[in-house]
């Protein structure tokens, strides 16, 4: 097959196991046909194949942004597509790099070796270098420019709880690290066709690990399942009021909308009895201490029906001079105490234009961009024997601030969000597929209440319950676990992509003492 050919079947593949298409399957060997093209090229032409294959499947991944922007954010259609082709072509750098330095592994010959020499040594195998480079620039792109870890290879299989229970080892990037073995595997014993260009110890190595993760996947989930069987559950509503995003900040409908969040609370705790009710981000949309609406809310809710209300809300903080506006979560208990959560994690270029002072930004995007402050506690929010972990919107795609909620002891995860942004695009199930992961990783469950869809209970093994429809009203219960023992993931596993960082630099190192590459062939 012609090398252009392998890229674009690599990108397609990529694509059609991403969560939307929804063939999960595919990710086991999307990446073949890619080993293939980068072992016929040099390293520079694999780069550029690299970059164009990653414009190509991230254009067709984020595809949203254009409507996140353009129907809601009210831009411009010139400023959406350029968002979109920088964005996805960001994104792509790290797949050119990838490809680059597979084709200088694939290409690797041994110092002093003969003319016509074509056996790898073990260390130099891509079954060492693909998993762990592949994690390492995820694990980059998670931080770099404050981090948009958006659909790492690892979320592919958020909907195989039998694949994911790795993720309470080390995380999300550990499911990552498992599919490039395989591909790399695949690829390897391919490629062996009576030439030993690829050494029996890695393959065997990576048989035993993805063997070995199997089986630790169905003692999990039968451990797990035993587990829930004993473990306390926390009576919990979620309320999703599918409140149209052109009128959600429009004064005169405020009234309307809370009659809306009110009455769906009301009738779902009168059918289910609950201790904690969940509105979505920003279900109030205004300030709480401010709005009249809200001692009502208060007495007609949390007060009448006898249960703690979590809601969003955009929340003033008054500091010298100065007022700071935060994305928050608001709980109120049956005693009438109340109790903050700030978001922590803001989106660029919708909560806040990084560098706004400095670069020369169009004013239609100054202007449709919001100014909020940061938080900084992960202090969970108490509602009775519920410590909840609080993740607001884009917060949920960052491990990091999920494991520090439950390592500061939350007992449950909460992800209130508006993905009302995303219309009906394949956005709303990818944001999703980075919380099932978020539960696993932890060994917590989660209760996420989305504006317009898609809410649901996800299980400790990350099982979907009470899942909702897109752009409707509902109300669902559930009995989520709370559960207070930790994963080796949340105490030390999430050290598992510097582990993989180290483990390639120390390859690499060897690599440039000890050999030198073929030239294209």
């Amino acid at each position: 097959m012609p090398t252009p050919l392998l890229f674009l079947a690599s990108s397609l593949l990529l694509w059609l196991s991403s969560p939307g298409p929804g063939f999960s399957y595919l990710a086991w060997f999307a990446l073949v046909p890619l080993f293939y093209a980068c072992d016929r090229l040099t390293p520079n032409k694999a780069a550029w194949y690299g970059f164009f294959t990653g414009l190509g499947y991230y254009a067709l991944l984020v595809y949203w942004i254009i409507i996140s922007l353009g129907t809601y954010g009210h831009l411009p259609g010139w400023i959406c597509g350029i968002a979109l082709l920088l964005l996805a072509g960001y994104m792509a750098l790290y797949l050119a790099f990838f490809c680059a330095t597979l084709s200088t592994c694939l290409n690797f010959i041994p110092a002093g070796s003969p003319s016509g020499h074509t056996r790898q040594p073990s260390f130099i195998s891509p079954i060492w270098i693909a998993p762990s480079l592949w994690v390492t620039l995820d694990f980059i792109r998670g931080k770099l420019f404050s981090g948009f870890p958006w659909q790492d290879l690892g979320y592919s299989q958020f909907n195989s709880p039998l694949l994911i229970q790795p993720a309470s080892l080390v995380g999300h990037h550990g499911v990552t690290f498992l599919i490039v073995t395989a591909n790399a595997l695949i690829f390897s014993l391919l490629t062996m066709h009576g030439k030993p260009r690829r050494p029996l110890l890695p393959i065997t190595f990576s048989l035993l690990l993805l063997g070995s993760a199997y089986g630790y996947s169905v003692v999990q989930l039968e451990k797990n399942n035993k587990t829930a069987e004993t473990a306390s559950t926390f009576p919990v509503a979620i309320i999703q009021g599918n409140i149209n995003q052109d009128q959600k900040w429009v004064a005169e409908k405020q009234r309307q909308a809370m009659e809306k969040y009110i009455t769906l609370s009301s009738d779902t705790v009168q059918k289910q009895p609950v201790q904690l009710v969940i509105w979505p981000e920003t279900a109030m949309p205004f300030h709480p201490p401010a709005s009249p609406l809200f001692p009502e809310i208060l007495s007609r809710t949390v007060f009448q029906d006898n249960y703690s209300l979590l809601s969003g809300a955009p929340y003033f903080q008054k500091t010298d001079s100065t007022i700071d506006l935060y994305n928050s979560a608001l709980l109120v208990n049956t005693d009438g105490s109340k109790s903050l959560y700030y978001k922590q994690h803001l989106v660029p270029f919708g909560e806040y234009i990084p560098l706004a002072d400095l670069l020369p930004l169009p004013d239609p995007l100054v202007e449709s961009v919001g100014n909020f402050s940061s938080g900084k506690s992960a202090t969970p929010l108490s509602a009775g024997l519920a410590h909840l972990g609080i993740l607001i919107c884009f917060e949920s795609i960052f491990p990091e601030l999920a494991r520090r909620e439950v390592e500061n002891g939350a007992n449950l995860l909460v992800n209130i969000t508006n993905d009302a942004w995303f219309g009906r695009s394949s956005a709303s199930i990818q944001h999703l597929s980075m919380a099932v992961l978020r539960a696993v990783e932890n060994r917590r469950s989660l209760a996420r209440a989305a504006n317009t869809g898609i809410s649901c209970f996800i299980d400790p093994s990350g099982r979907i319950t009470q899942k909702t429809e897109l752009f409707v009203e509902a109300g669902v219960t559930g009995s989520p676990l709370l559960l207070s023992n930790t994963t080796f993931f949340t105490r030390t596993g999430h050290l598992f992509p510097l582990f993989c960082l180290t483990a390639l630099l120390a390859v690499l190192l060897r690599v440039r003492l000890s050999g030198h590459f073929r030239k294209n062939r």
